[in-house]
């Protein structure tokens, strides 16, 4: 095997996918049950719910270039309509602005479909998925992954397209310099601290009040609710970023019950039954983040690939992922940056 890709998610997908195009030996290991990564899109009643990135914007040339490469269709945010407004004490105010999301974009299909078409078009004895890697050996010249269930694989040279922190978890034999360690797991991980809830509705009620469904909010646990519904049709949604600290929001069940309460006191009535709700908290995802993620971030980090993470095991480690893009860090364009930047480090 010359190149061995740990990371199914978009990153891994189009390193995977652009090695695919030029014959390249190659396979891309997941943990998870699904290839995705952070883009993680439900499906209910030919609606689509994208539960972690959802939007990318114009002047993002590589996500542009992918999406007409695979036949994929952008749509505007929708925009229509006031904003909400609910300060500390659940006071609701209504047209203090308009959608503060206007001019993002999202795709048909959520997400997902993106992701989900990488992965179909790489065949089968090149990828693989529920195959943690637990331990990487760097040997005679060769890299040696050990899973856990104990099986191995032997590459030419290894990819590490997870977040620095997650990557940081693996054993390495021989132990890389403390510097890189230190500094993998000094990389905050994107989103990696994010909960995020989708309630889904037959109708799309707050467009009928003349409003967007972007709403802010002082007294949560959502502090930030968009319209999440699909580009035509319904079934229609609202989503919305959980403010509360991880630890605080452990209990789903009572998560759940402010959830609802919240959506009531900025939408009304209508907003009480959703067909369903979904949650998602990624700081409890392991193959996302580490114990470091659950502290908030106050701004988005400056990103990029660390001296200290290249060179390593004499040039048979490398690193991908949106956390090393220099210029789109954090970004899904960022994802597919770090995915040509180690395409050009490669020897193929």
């Amino acid at each position: 095997m010359k190149t061995l890709i740990v990371g199914g998610g978009l990153s891994g997908l189009a390193l995977a996918h652009a090695l695919e195009a030029q014959g390249a030996d190659y396979l891309v290991v997941e943990a998870r049950s699904r290839f995705g990564g952070r883009i993680l899109t439900h499906h209910d009643a030919g609606g689509y719910f994208d539960m972690g990135p959802a939007w990318f914007w114009p002047g993002q040339p590589r996500i542009a270039a992918m999406i007409a490469r695979l036949n994929l269709q952008k749509f505007d945010q929708f925009a229509d309509g006031v904003l909400t407004f609910e300060n500390e004490h659940g006071q609701v105010q209504r047209g203090q602005g308009l959608s503060s999301m206007e001019g993002s974009w999202r795709l048909a299909g959520g997400l997902g479909a993106l992701t989900d078409a990488l992965a179909n078009g790489l065949p089968e004895g090149r990828k693989r998925r529920n195959a943690v890697v637990t331990r990487l050996e760097h040997l005679e010249g060769h890299c040696i992954a050990t899973l856990s269930n104990t099986k191995t694989i032997r590459a030419d040279r290894v990819v590490l397209a997870l977040p620095p922190r997650v990557s940081a978890q693996i054993e390495f034999l021989p132990a890389l310099p403390v510097g890189a360690i230190q500094t993998m797991q000094g990389v905050a991980t994107w989103m990696a601290g994010q909960a995020k809830a989708v309630a889904v509705y037959d109708r799309p009620f707050w467009r009928d009040d003349g409003l967007s469904g972007d709403a802010m909010s002082r007294k949560g646990p959502m502090v930030e609710i968009h319209d999440a519904s699909p580009a035509t049709g319904g079934p229609y949604a609202l989503f919305g970023f959980i403010g509360v600290p991880p630890n605080g929001r452990a209990d789903e069940h009572i998560l759940r019950q402010h959830l609802l309460a919240q959506l009531v006191r900025l939408f009304g009535p209508q907003a009480a039954e959703p067909r369903q709700l979904y949650v998602k908290d990624w700081a409890f995802d392991p193959f996302t983040a580490t114990e470091a993620d659950k502290a908030p971030l106050y701004a988005h980090p400056t990103y990029g690939l660390a001296e200290a993470m290249t060179d390593l095991w004499d040039g048979k480690l490398h690193f991908a992922g949106t956390e090393v893009a220099p210029v789109f860090g954090g970004y899904i364009e960022g994802a597919l940056e770090a995915a040509e930047n180690v395409l050009s480090t490669l020897n193929l």
